[in-house]
């Protein structure tokens, strides 16, 4: 392949990802737009990923970094997004799917309106079978009452990107980082296509409500600076959007 220059920086954390990663870097190499990199940090893997991470090196596209120790999806994001150099990030998981157009409307819209913070529409597909319609626009208010943006979905400039880091908060440091982009260029803006396939599996942060509770608390509290009140509206805002969209399965 001829060299290019990259316009978007892809960050995929990965953990024994074995049963899903191909699927999920193959949708990310069937894009119409085409001028990316993708930058896979390995946690420290076992053996049957590292050897499915090693089928991509012919693709000179993308890069893989190998852990020695499990450091955790912050660390990984953090790393990656030190490494990279392209005007755009768009962030995936390792068992998350992209529609063949996901990059190309994005980035489309994020130049056409000169957004930093954008993400889509997306279907979760798995244990649950659901077309996720998002609002329009977040603000950081609106966000911690209807946490529904998608990591996978997600698409920042690299001068917003490289100003915020990704706290190692065991769980919801996704959450954190979306608030603290909110907090710097006020607004986020979707695309409002249905561009990205989410994965809910048993281990999964929607399959696990109460876990998942319990640490946005604890962010809004610890990190957010939220007040007890305001804390509290957050976490029953979320439990009723959550039940809007999913029921109580």
């Amino acid at each position: 392949m001829k060299s290019f220059r990259s316009e978007i920086d892809i960050i995929l954390p990965n953990y024994n990802s074995e049963e899903f990663i191909q699927q999920t870097v193959y949708s990310i190499q069937n894009q119409s737009f085409k001028k990316w990199k993708l930058f896979i940090i390995d946690d420290n893997s076992n053996s049957k990923t590292k050897t499915i991470l090693k089928s991509f090196k012919k693709d000179k596209r993308i890069k893989v970094i190998w852990l020695s120790k499990n450091k955790g999806a912050a660390y990984c994001r953090n790393l990656a997004i030190k490494k990279s150099s392209s005007k755009y990030i768009a962030f995936i998981d390792s068992d998350d799917i992209w529609a063949k157009k996901k990059l190309e409307y994005q980035l489309i819209f994020m130049k056409r309106f000169k957004y930093d913070f954008t993400y889509t529409f997306y279907e979760t597909f798995g244990l649950k079978n659901k077309k996720i319609i998002t609002p329009e626009r977040y603000n950081f208010s609106s966000f911690i009452k209807d946490t529904s943006i998608a990591t996978s979905t997600v698409m920042v400039t690299r001068k917003v990107a490289q100003n915020v880091k990704f706290t190692n908060t065991k769980i919801c440091e996704d959450f954190f980082y979306k608030c603290q982009i909110l907090k710097k260029v006020g607004s986020a803006f979707c695309v409002t296509k249905f561009l990205t396939k989410y994965r809910v599996r048993h281990n999964s942060l929607q399959s696990n409500k109460l876990r998942n509770l319990f640490w946005v608390w604890k962010i809004n509290r610890n990190y957010n600076k939220l007040d007890f009140f305001n804390s509290l509206i957050s976490i029953i805002s979320i439990s009723f959007n959550s039940f809007k969209k999913y029921g109580f399965k």
